[in-house]
């Protein structure tokens, strides 16, 4: 197996265009043998825990209103090229990330990662839920698998907060300055939301080279 390490954040677009780039490959490579690990990359991590509105968000950003449609303007167009498409007008608050990232370190226990990945990008991104309310998350949890009373109780203590900001400030110290990121096989970094195309030629390449191995 090959494992493919993604640094992310779920409130992130690219990370949702590159996610679904990489899925497009795998799917036209059903032989590969990708695992895939899901890691946290908080992009504002001093958020407050209620979040921000978005618009007031965006406007701090990005120097005002121009500004802030005209980067928004870009993503639209890169996720429509992908068949995504993204309502952000529906996005009403920028949420704290912390919980959406416990909640993905535990699927990573029950192994239904992509899964609760899939779901929070298409609640943040399609439907305009706040993924730092405890019960969108819940709802989340359970529609992929997980039990749904659990991760509420799980929610509304302090468990494995320590670790994912350490992990967090791990990426950093270790170059990550964005994301999406993506590490294959341990040894080759990949950044940003990369075509369709380069991502087959990396599955065939390492699938190429397993099969020669294994002769």
């Amino acid at each position: 197996m090959t494992k493919i390490d993604i640094i992310s954040d779920p409130i992130c677009p690219w990370c949702y265009i590159g996610k679904t780039k990489l899925d497009r490959a795998l799917e036209a490579n059903p032989e590969h043998s990708f695992v895939i690990e899901w890691h946290p990359f908080q992009l504002n991590p001093k958020m407050p825990s209620e979040g921000m509105d978005r618009r007031e968000y965006l406007e701090l950003k990005f120097g005002g209103k121009k500004g802030a449609v005209d980067f928004y303007l870009q993503i639209e167009q890169a996720a429509e090229k992908t068949g995504l498409f993204l309502d952000f007008a529906g996005i009403k608050r920028t949420p704290n990330t912390m919980d959406a990232h416990r909640l993905i370190h535990w699927a990573g226990i029950e192994e239904c990662q992509n899964a609760v990945v899939n779901r929070l990008f298409k609640a943040y991104f399609k439907e305009g839920r706040d993924i730092s309310d405890i019960s969108v998350l819940v709802r989340i949890a359970a529609g992929a698998g997980m039990d749904g009373d659990v991760v509420r109780e799980l929610l509304k203590g302090d468990s494995d907060r320590d670790d994912i900001r350490a992990r967090d400030i791990d990426a950093r110290h270790k170059g990550v300055t964005g994301v999406p990121c993506f590490v294959v096989d341990n040894q080759y970094v990949v950044n940003g939301a990369q075509p369709v195309e380069m991502w087959e030629r990396v599955i065939k390449e390492i699938t190429g080279k397993a099969k020669v191995a294994e002769t």
